[in-house]
């Protein structure tokens, strides 16, 4: 039987010593989403060390920009979004505390030493089941960013949302073991 880890947001480094690649992770609590145009304004922020959108200790950043809610649901589908966007952006984020990383497709070398150095975590979501992974979350609700439309910030309540560990707290990429079968050229 598969090993499925539940981690409960915020995270603790302890709580990401004990994962390894290719597991399963459901996490419980608040995570954010933010794609790149968001990750462009919280750099600025970074920058000229004005406030932050959410506590960056121990949090959990999504990279998705969720559909609109159909009646009575707190979200559409959402699903995530190529990671490799971000990878510029990856350093000054998680030196700000951020623990976990979500999204789709490999990282670069840079962010996989990034992820060693500051001790976080890269999980890889299933794309072709957004709808499904919409069902893990309980609320949504925009927090910056509202002019972005589907790339503001959102804050996500989630219980037992699913995900799978692609980059390890050692580095271990699932990417470079041959069990990925998906290769960003």
């Amino acid at each position: 039987m598969a090993t499925i880890h539940h981690l409960t947001t915020p995270i603790k480094t302890a709580d990401l010593e004990k994962l390894r690649i290719g597991e399963k992770v459901m996490i419980s609590g608040k995570i954010f989403t933010a794609r790149d145009a968001a990750h462009k304004r919280i750099i600025k922020l970074l920058e000229t060390d004005q406030p932050l959108p959410f506590d960056f200790q121990g949090a959990v950043i999504y990279y998705a920009g969720p559909a609109p809610a159909r009646p009575g649901r707190p979200i559409g589908s959402v699903g995530p979004t190529s990671s490799y966007r971000m990878d510029q952006f990856t350093q000054p984020v998680l030196a700000a505390g951020v623990k976990v990383l979500i999204g789709k497709g490999e990282r670069n070398q840079s962010v996989i030493d990034t992820l060693v150095t500051h001790r976080a975590v890269y999980l890889v979501a299933v794309g072709g089941v957004a709808v499904v992974t919409a069902q893990a979350v309980k609320a949504a609700r925009v927090i910056a960013f509202e002019d972005l439309g589907p790339e503001a910030i959102y804050e996500l309540e989630v219980s037992n949302f699913p995900a799978f560990v692609a980059i390890d707290i050692n580095g271990q990429s699932l990417f470079e073991t041959g069990v990925a079968s998906y290769r960003r050229e």
